[in-house]
């Protein structure tokens, strides 16, 4: 262990970088860091290496020994996943806030200000910088604004549960967090989400590029890919986390849409078709419990039809109607649009559309703005039907308006 003399005085902010095997990404990830406008006096890096093998330990030890960032070096055995490393290090930062940096990505240069700034302003436990991808994608639907205090339930912040994110320390400390390191994929959804549930309110940074994830072009990041089995084991965590924090009902229903839709349903993709029968039996039953613990007609109405219909099919057990839409979508058949109903609401005819006795044409329907080639079909608001005092009162307007409108000679 490599430790570097430190202020007295506690950093706003420790950067925890968990490192395996990052070279040569790890240079400018350090860069980054040693560039931010925060000042080297506010913050302090701690690195925990993970058992690295090209040279990475002894980077981060010769970068420690002549920044101006106080900083501390660890060096482990592999532990086999990013839960372990983070864990260390969150053991050993003294900041207020912590921030924990992937050792293949980097910052942008004012992040760490700009994020600190925002969590003192607003007294919120997490703070969300706006991610970019480089060389891969990123989520981009809950950068549209910077926020204060962003509603969990209402807004898409649900939907980036990865762990770089600014988390209050005291918040971490004080209800014992800790990645799950038994868990092997989906860990730092598990964390992040509960730093959301059980934290004072969420901000958000949009308006500048804290952060940049970068996709290596050698694929070798250090979270693990994991088989299957590894993705039902994260769904029951993060279900059972939000189930436990959050009674059944609406708000409930909008949180489990990111279990449903990230973690399970891709699953049971397009690919379902060409894998063997024992390994859909297995993902099917897997997936039982969940859908009979947690799913509800209200939940699937915050999804597209394909989502909706695959997850219903899953809840009645119906392999057959599922790898019949799954195919459907491999083929990238385009669903024609029905309308049906009183007044007639979009519908979109996938597989088994009409047949009354498979799926309820009421699966069908267009419940959220979908896009089906190229054309952009909008869901019908419902409106609250008027009550019969308030119906009355319209009725007898329109009618001494009418008589307003009447010419002279006709009128009465």
């Amino acid at each position: 262990m490599a430790d570097m003399p430190r202020k007295n005085h506690e950093p706003d902010v420790s950067v925890i970088i968990g490192a395996y095997d990052a070279m040569p990404y790890l240079v400018r990830c350090l860069e980054s860091v040693e560039a931010q406008t925060i000042g080297a006096d506010r913050m302090e890096i701690v690195a925990v290496d993970d058992g690295s093998t090209d040279g990475t330990g002894a980077f981060l030890e010769e970068f420690a020994a002549r920044t101006e960032i106080p900083m501390r070096v660890v060096r482990q055995p592999n532990s086999g996943g990013p839960s372990g490393p983070r864990n260390r290090g969150l053991g050993l930062a003294r900041g207020r806030y912590v921030f924990f940096l992937d050792a293949d990505d980097y910052f942008g240069e004012e992040a760490l200000e700009r994020m600190v700034a925002m969590g003192d302003r607003a007294g919120t436990d997490v703070v969300l910088g706006k991610i970019v991808g480089v060389n891969r994608g990123a989520a981009k639907s809950m950068w549209k604004e910077t926020v204060e205090r962003a509603d969990l339930f209402s807004s898409n912040i649900k939907f980036t549960l990865s762990a770089q994110k600014l988390f209050r320390r005291d918040l971490l400390v004080r209800l014992g967090m800790a990645f799950d390191e038994k868990l092997k994929t989906g860990e730092d959804a598990l964390f992040t989400m509960e730093a959301y549930l059980r934290g004072n309110g969420v901000s958000v940074v949009a308006d500048y590029t804290c952060y940049y994830l970068v996709g290596r072009e050698d694929r070798n990041q250090m979270t693990k890919k994991g088989g299957y089995t590894r993705r039902f084991d994260s769904a029951r965590a993060l279900m059972g986390l939000i189930a436990e924090h959050v009674p059944p009902g609406p708000r409930r229903d909008a949180l489990m849409v990111r279990p449903f839709v990230i973690t399970l349903l891709p699953q049971f993709g397009p690919g379902l078709v060409k894998q063997k029968p024992e390994v859909r039996e297995r993902k099917m039953a897997l997936a039982a419990p969940l859908m009979k613990a947690y799913w509800t007609p209200e939940l699937g109405r915050h999804l597209k039809v394909d989502e909706r219909l695959r997850l219903m099919c899953i809840a009645e057990g119906r392999l057959d109607l599922l790898l019949d839409i799954a195919a459907f979508l491999r083929d990238k058949k385009e669903p024609e649009t029905v309308r049906r109903g009183n007044p007639p609401r979009p519908h979109l005819a996938y597989p088994h559309f009409g047949e009354s006795s498979v799926l309820p044409d009421s699966a069908y329907e267009v419940t959220v703005t979908e896009w089906v080639g190229g054309r952009r079909i909008e869901a019908p608001r419902n409106k609250p039907r008027p009550s019969f005092a308030r119906r009355v009162v319209r009725k007898a307007r329109r009618s001494v308006l009418s008589a307003l409108r009447a010419p002279r000679a006709h009128r009465v």
